[in-house]
C-alpha cells in the first residue's frame, strides 16, 4: 500500500492555496505517496471530514483563488464544538494514525504555525508552507498570496486617483495586514501615494494634515493615503509600551492580571473599524480637505492568483513534498532569494515579521518625498 500524507489549509485565505495543494500533491503522486486532504482547516482533521486527492483533483485548480479544502480559524487546542470550545488535540492525533499518515503537510499563517507547533509537540510528523496576505512569516522573504493582494491593492490605488483628483479629495485607503505595515507600504510606493501610515511608524496627526497642506499649498490638490488597518498613532503607541512593559514585568503565574492587561493591550491596538473614519474626520477639521475612505476588505484575499504567486506556491509545494520524502519534518519550507530552505517551525510561530525602519521599501519611500506622518 502506498504511504499516505494529510495536508490541510488554515487560516485566512489566499490566491495560490490551490497550486500549492497541487503541486504538493503532483510531486508526492510521482514518489509513490497517496495525499489525503482535511477539509476546514484542523477542524477537518479534529472531526475526520476527509477527501482523497489524486491528479483529476488537481486538474484546473493552479489558477483558482481561495481553497478547495476550505479553511477556517479553529485551532487544535480551542475547537468550538457545540456551545464550548474544546481541546481536540487527542482526536486529531487519533485520526493521524488512523490514517495511517506519514506526515501532515499544514498551509498558512502565524495562527497555523502555533498549531502546527503544538501537533508536533503532541509527537506528529508535521512540515508547513507559509501562506499570508500580510506577509508577516519571520523566516521567509515571501508567503503565498502577498504578491496577488499587492497588485490588487496597487491597482486599488490606481483607480482612486481619478477620482481623486476630480474631486480635488484626500482619499484613505485602508489596507489590510493586521499589524504589519508590508501591504500598505508596498502598494503605496507602486501606486505613487504621497502619505503612508504603518503599524511600525508611529503617526501623528498634525504631521500628517501638515504633509496635505503642504502639498495643497504647492498646487497638488489631491493626495492619496494607504492607511494600514494596524497603523496607530504616537499616542496610542506609547500607551500600548506601557501596557507591554508591565504585561512583561508580570510573573508567569499571575494569569489573572496578565490576561488583563492583554485585554487591554488588544483594545487598544486592535483592528477597529470605525478608526479610519475617525482619521479622516480629523483630517478634513484640520486640513479643511474633503476626505474620504475607501476600505478594499476581503477583495485583497480574492481573485486569481498572480503569476508570481503561482510560482511561488508550486516552488514552496514541491519542497515541502521533497522535506516529507526525506523524511525531514518539524519545519517550515520557507523561500530567501530564490531558492527554498528548511527551518523549524519554533522559530517561526508566535513571531510576527515588521517592517523595520531601515527597510529599502522605507528608504525608497522617503527619498520619493512620502511622508509617514512622524
Amino acid at each position: 500500500m502506498n504511504k499516505s500524507v494529510g495536508i490541510l489549509t488554515a487560516g485566512g485565505d489566499s490566491p495560490g492555496l490551490n497550486a500549492a495543494i497541487r503541486a504538493a500533491g503532483r510531486a508526492l503522486g510521482r514518489a509513490g505517496y497517496r495525499l489525503t486532504g482535511f477539509r476546514d482547516g484542523f477542524e477537518g482533521l479534529a472531526f475526520d471530514r476527509w477527501i482523497p486527492l489524486d491528479e483529476p483533483t488537481f486538474s484546473g485548480i493552479l489558477t483558482a483563488g481561495g481553497t478547495i479544502l476550505r479553511t477556517s480559524r479553529n485551532r487544535p487546542n480551542k475547537m468550538p464544538v457545540g456551545k464550548k470550545f474544546l481541546d481536540m488535540t487527542d482526536a486529531i492525533c487519533e485520526n493521524y494514525r488512523k490514517h495511517q499518515l506519514e506526515a501532515l503537510i499544514c498551509i498558512g499563517g502565524g495562527g497555523t504555525h502555533k498549531s502546527a507547533l503544538l501537533l508536533k509537540k503532541a509527537g506528529l510528523n508535521i512540515v508547513t508552507i507559509p501562506k499570508t496576505i500580510d506577509n508577516d512569516l519571520a523566516r521567509t522573504s515571501s508567503s503565498i498570496g502577498f504578491d496577488t493582494a499587492l497588485d490588487v491593492a496597487t491597482s486599488a490605488i490606481d483607480s482612486l486617483h481619478s477620482t481623486a483628483s476630480s474631486h480635488k479629495r484626500v482619499m484613505l485607503v485602508e489596507i489590510m495586514g493586521h499589524r504589519a505595515g508590508w501591504l500598505a507600504l508596498g502598494s503605496g510606493i507602486a501606486g505613487g501615494a504621497d502619505v503612508i501610515l504603518i503599524p511600525e511608524i508611529p503617526y501623528r496627526l498634525d504631521a500628517v494634515a501638515g504633509a496635505l497642506k503642504t502639498r495643497a499649498r504647492d498646487g497638488k490638490l489631491f493626495s492619496i493615503v494607504p492607511v494600514a488597518e494596524g497603523a496607530i498613532d504616537a499616542e496610542t503607541a506609547a500607551a500600548a509600551a506601557k501596557l507591554e512593559a508591565e504585561l512583561a514585568a508580570l510573573p508567569a503565574s499571575d494569569k489573572k492580571n496578565k490576561a488583563a492587561l492583554k485585554a487591554k493591550l488588544d483594545e487598544l491596538t486592535g483592528y477597529r473599524p470605525e478608526r479610519i473614519f475617525e482619521l479622516a474626520r480629523q483630517l478634513e477639521a484640520k486640513t479643511g480637505l474633503e476626505t474620504r475612505v475607501t476600505i478594499l476588505g476581503y477583495l485583497q484575499r480574492g481573485g486569481k492568483p498572480s503569476c508570481f504567486d503561482r510560482l511561488l506556491a508550486s516552488q514552496l509545494g514541491t519542497a515541502a513534498a521533497q522535506a516529507v520524502i526525506r523524511g525531514e519534518f518539524g519545519s517550515m519550507v520557507a523561500f530567501s532569494q530564490g531558492q527554498t530552505k528548511l527551518v523549524p517551525i519554533e522559530e517561526v510561530a508566535g513571531v510576527r515579521k515588521c517592517v523595520t525602519p531601515d527597510h529599502p521599501w522605507v528608504a525608497s519611500a522617503r527619498e520619493l518625498g512620502v511622508s509617514f506622518g512622524e
